[in-house]
């Protein structure tokens, strides 16, 4: 993948944020770190410690068999720590927008996990979309930034 010089590479996951500038050209991307963000995100155990929800089911909730069945039944337990990670995803998907708007960016190229990729997609802005050259579905957040440099020379 080729990101032009000035251009702009995203480097995310659910928690943690790199945005670089590329110094260099479209076949030597040289990557310089213009702002990083990590947020502390706890297992789901850690975040909440309610049991999940019940309802009544059967004869109370509506059974309509020739014999009552009384029973209950489980509502799924809300996962925080997910739920965290889709709220970042957003956080950076507005930032994009501020400085799309701000015309900070030209060029923009975004590296995520695919569940990461998939939540930033649902709240691109128009003009985050018009300035996307490309995204690569790879988790890159923990790689170090020559290693990160070489997996978008070589998509």
């Amino acid at each position: 993948m080729q990101i032009p010089h000035d251009g702009y590479v995203l480097v995310a996951d659910g928690q943690k944020m790199l945005f670089f500038r590329n110094e260099g050209d479209e076949a030597y991307p040289n990557l310089e770190v213009v702002s990083a963000m990590e947020q502390q995100n706890a297992k789901t155990a850690e975040q909440g410690t309610d049991e999940p929800g019940r309802s009544a089911a059967g004869v109370a909730a509506g059974h309509s068999g020739m014999t009552p069945k009384a029973g209950r039944s489980a509502y799924s337990e809300t996962d925080f720590h997910k739920l965290e990670e889709q709220r970042f995803a957003a956080d950076a998907a507005d930032m994009l927008k501020r400085r799309a708007l701000a015309n900070e960016f030209e060029a923009l190229l975004i590296v995520a996990p695919p569940t990461t990729l998939g939540e930033l997609r649902r709240h691109y802005h128009g003009e985050v979309e018009s300035r996307l050259v490309g995204e690569i579905p790879k988790d890159l957040t923990n790689h170090p930034v020559d290693e990160i440099e070489r997996i978008i020379a070589e998509s």
